[in-house]
């Protein structure tokens, strides 16, 4: 049984991995975490899903909560990630990062934490977004600079971060399939009198409202024709059911970092 510690556990999808994990036989759910001042802390992780209470209550203490963990589980802001790796690098936890928006330098302390500890750092863990991850990497590849790309997405109104790490992540695939560069070949958003589309650029766009989940679409414009790829989710679960394969994933693991196209067998 794999004892699991929630970070953003009250948060949309803290709550649906915590739902789900509750009804899978293979997780023990031994903590929730929530960063200072949060009104979650102290609140017992059943009552916060929907559940009979469970005796584990919500804290800010990480190094603490991990201590009888296998696995931790991070959808928190990218703000208490810092704190979160160090305590799991102190218990020597294995560690699943849903979490979008990593600033550069933390995704350096991840690659120096994951050759204590194992780690998937990921910002989508759908089987979908995957898919479409390989899909716009061969996309990129086989259609030239004559058609011109594009990348959109939509999140619900209250997401906090844009671009997504999703599209972010599209954005970084697409960039090495076609040999461009992120300060100079990509332009967000468009606004007045910005003259003809110039060759090789490549368009990012994100939208915001209602309780979208999370639409994604990556755009070829030729001359005579259009190619999309397109993935939609229309709930939670399809992420939160790829962050428990991560955690499962690592359990069999000892150490590195590692990526969802390999949890799922796809690299």
């Amino acid at each position: 049984m794999i004892k699991l510690v929630m970070a953003g556990a009250s948060g949309r999808m803290g709550k649906t991995i915590l739902q789900l994990a509750s009804q899978d036989k293979a997780f023990k759910i031994v903590g929730g975490l929530e960063q200072r001042g949060h009104a979650a802390l102290g609140q017992d992780l059943g009552s916060i899903i929907g559940r009979a209470l469970m005796g584990v209550k919500v804290t800010q203490d990480a190094t603490a909560a991990l201590k009888e963990a296998d696995v931790l589980i991070d959808f928190s802001h990218f703000s208490a990630l810092p704190e979160n790796l160090k305590a799991a690098v102190k218990t020597h936890t294995a560690y699943v990062i849903g979490t979008t928006g990593i600033l550069t330098a933390t995704l350096q302390q991840i690659k120096n934490a994951s050759r204590k500890i194992p780690i998937v750092q990921s910002p989508n863990m759908s089987v979908g977004v995957n898919l479409l991850f390989k899909m716009a990497a061969l996309a990129g590849k086989v259609l030239d600079e004559s058609y011109d790309l594009e990348i959109m997405e939509i999140h619900h109104r209250m997401k906090k971060d844009a671009p997504s790490g999703t599209a972010m992540k599209l954005l970084e695939i697409l960039l090495e399939a076609r040999g461009r560069d992120i300060k100079k070949d990509v332009v967000y958003g468009r606004a007045g009198e910005i003259g003809a589309r110039e060759k090789g650029k490549i368009g990012v766009l994100a939208l915001r409202g209602g309780d979208v989940v999370g639409d994604h679409t990556v755009s070829f414009f030729g001359d005579g024709e259009r190619i999309e790829l397109v993935h939609k989710a229309s709930s939670r679960e399809a992420f939160a059911r790829g962050a428990l394969l991560a955690a499962k994933f690592l359990a069999k693991k000892k150490l590195g970092l590692y990526h969802m196209q390999q949890v799922l067998g796809m690299a």
